[in-house]
């Protein structure tokens, strides 16, 4: 009987042990990992998701712990400040509840809530998001452009949501009218979603280009993270990867309006090359050289070991004066793995650079940006 007891003490211990490890690594598998950039912390952040306060599905706490399960650095509820289908189930005249809710959930974690709403308008305007907000009821204005003046009023930032939406462009480009063009004059819309749930617009990639906004991309989330993206199957939410010099919302802030950002979407980084290209060669790092063995001994093929510490699957084309042994001239890095390249040097060599395009980053529509990893 004490033999059986004891058998059944370590059997438990045992599945208590195996289901705590799987249980831990899954967790920090879907974790949304980039490396910070020279100068700059690279902050995570979803700053368009919604709750039952306005027409969201879920309680704002649960916005709290799915960013928590994803590792983010900082999200904003922006609840619809004109459209409240639940107002009956749950009448809340304070529109900044929302936020309240989710920053007391947060408050014993490193995570950045920040207070925000969203302008819901027809088009034009359209939809906007005003975040960093100290009073989202003051944004219920009659007249649209007062409701912008009123968050810059606030120092806010806001940006054009999803410009593409086929409800209000059904063509699906987004494209500028008098109104917008106004409100970038007057800096009243200092950003633009480039990458909206699942749909991203090279128009409004060059819409920021031209008009020096910051590129954003959101989830847009009203259901569960974990249903719409299918993060059980390897899917991962659209986020902006904000470049700020300490992980603060001051400086969070100040980032998105020096239009410090990225955005990653699908296994895609978009932005400007000025940041992307840090970004990308922060993420790949040169492990291990060594020489393939021959025959006779070494050979004059060099072995490169490239750590990817990210968590995109980098698709490399090989641009340099080299061509690869044991690769053709695409090479997908996996992430959070090692990738080992055979180079043709044909001569010996003390050192060597390595170009590479990266064909699933985007720094202008049809463009990829091209990066160097040099190897001693």
């Amino acid at each position: 009987m004490k033999k059986f007891i004891l058998l059944l003490i370590l059997s438990f211990i045992f599945n208590g042990t195996i289901y705590s490890q799987t249980t831990h690594s899954h967790s920090h598998e879907r974790i949304i990992d980039f490396p910070d950039i020279t100068g700059y912390k690279t902050i995570t952040c979803d700053l368009h998701q919604h709750s039952v306060f306005s027409d969201g599905e879920v309680w704002p706490s649960i916005r709290v712990q799915e960013a928590l399960k994803d590792g983010l650095g900082a999200i904003s509820i922006t609840e619809h400040i004109e459209y409240q289908p639940h107002k009956n189930d749950i009448p809340h005249p304070d529109r900044n509840r929302s936020f309240e809710i989710a920053k007391k959930v947060a408050e014993k974690h490193d995570l950045l809530v920040i207070n925000g709403a969203e302008i819901t308008r027809e088009m034009p305007p359209g939809h906007a998001n005003a975040i960093f907000l100290q009073d989202a009821n003051a944004l219920k204005r009659k007249d649209v452009i007062e409701a912008f003046k009123e968050a810059n009023k606030q120092d806010a930032f806001t940006f054009w949501n999803h410009p593409n939406w086929v409800a209000q462009r059904p063509d699906g480009v987004a494209t500028l009218t008098d109104l917008h063009r106004q409100l970038i004059n007057e800096g009243l819309i200092h950003g633009i979603e480039v990458v909206n749930e699942f749909t991203y617009s090279d128009e409004a990639l060059q819409i920021a280009l031209d008009h020096n906004l910051t590129i954003i991309g959101s989830s847009d989330i009203h259901g569960l993270i974990d249903w719409q993206f299918k993060v059980h199957e390897g899917g991962h939410r659209p986020i902006t990867l904000v470049f700020a010099k300490e992980h603060t919302e001051a400086s969070l802030k100040e980032g998105l309006k020096a239009r410090r950002t990225a955005v990653w979407f699908n296994n895609t980084l978009i932005g400007k090359a000025e940041f992307l290209v840090p970004l990308i060669e922060s993420s790949l790092l040169i492990k291990k050289v060594g020489s393939l063995s021959s025959y006779k001994g070494e050979s004059l093929v060099p072995q490169v070991t490239i750590e990817n510490i990210s968590d995109i699957d980098f698709i490399l084309e090989n641009v340099s004066d080299y061509t690869f042994h044991n690769h053709a001239d695409v090479v997908e890095v996996k992430a959070k793995s090692l990738t080992v390249i055979e180079i043709k040097t044909i001569e010996e060599k003390t050192t060597l650079d390595l170009k590479f395009r990266v064909l699933n980053a985007i720094t202008k529509p049809n463009t990829h940006p091209e990066i160097v990893l040099k190897i001693k």
